[in-house]
């Protein structure tokens, strides 16, 4: 009966006292941030100061991509600082993670932890955006449009560039509903003295924003080659897509008719890119 009492007793009160050891044998270490921030001014630096509840190798992860080792040997205590402009970030805020490494190599990975960048730095990455954006905006809207030519039965090519004057909106603002602008052409032609190869275009564009594509725009320009021809110019464009969400890539199909110093029946085709970006608003 003895024997059957201490067994009884090993059953109940050993083996629970040992699950209880195993239980907090596996227990995860914790970690509490002390301090994570970026300096307010330049040098702008990220410091990142924590402390672990048990010592631990430690390590460092940024937006998931580059990592940083902070502790080497097992620590309590752990610190971090780098400056910010080695570091590849987006956005309002960094973004990173903490990687702990206990004594049996067992690594444990924290939640997602950020900090918020200063304004000056935000501030200034923006004007830094605008002066690109501006840049490549710039070059975009100054390449000229290639033009292919059919006039007396031959072929003729040029560049134009057509710059919106005055635009006009009403209701949304995805595009206005008509343009005032000015174009420039210049034709390759040295062996057709009766094609001039400068053609300066006045008119007016309605846009109308269609399905499928951006838009459908008609028109109709007052030209002027400045050797005394003078007429108009009737056309169809088609918006075909956007570009960066300012500038519209279309196709366009020109009829030039002279009436007044020679009798120009030319049809154009040309692609471009369109844009009111410079334009007065109405």
């Amino acid at each position: 009966m003895n024997k059957y009492l201490i067994t009884l007793f090993i059953v109940l009160y050993v083996f629970p006292s040992s699950g209880a050891l195993f239980a907090q044998g596996e227990e995860d270490i914790e970690i509490y941030i002390i301090d994570s921030y970026i300096t307010p001014e330049a040098p702008y630096v990220f410091n990142l100061t924590f402390f672990t509840t048990d010592s631990v190798e430690s390590k460092i992860i940024i937006e998931n991509s580059a990592e940083f080792i902070i502790s080497e040997k097992p620590e309590v205590d752990h610190k971090f600082e780098k400056d910010v402009s080695e570091l590849k970030t987006n956005g309002k805020y960094l973004r990173y993670k903490i990687e702990i490494t206990d004594r049996n190599g067992k690594k444990i990975r924290s939640q997602q932890y950020e900090v918020e960048f200063p304004n000056n730095l935000i501030m200034k990455d923006r004007n830094l955006n605008l002066l690109q954006v501006c840049c490549f905006g710039g070059v975009i809207f100054g390449l000229p449009s290639p033009v292919y030519m059919r006039y007396d039965g031959k072929d003729y090519f040029g560049l134009s560039k057509e710059i919106p004057l005055f635009s006009f909106y009403s209701g949304g603002y995805n595009y206005p509903v008509g343009f005032v602008g000015v174009e420039y052409t210049y034709v390759f032609n040295k062996d057709n003295p009766d094609l001039s190869r400068d053609f300066i275009r006045v008119g007016y564009k309605q846009i109308i924003q269609a399905p499928a594509i951006e838009y459908i725009s008609l028109g109709i320009s007052y030209f002027n080659d400045f050797k005394g021809t003078y007429g108009y110019s009737p056309e169809l464009s088609l918006g075909l897509f956007k570009i960066e969400n300012v500038f519209t890539f279309y196709a366009r199909y020109r009829y030039t008719n002279g009436i007044s110093g020679g009798n120009y029946c030319l049809n154009e085709y040309s692609v471009g890119i369109y844009s009111n970006f410079f334009s007065i608003n109405f």
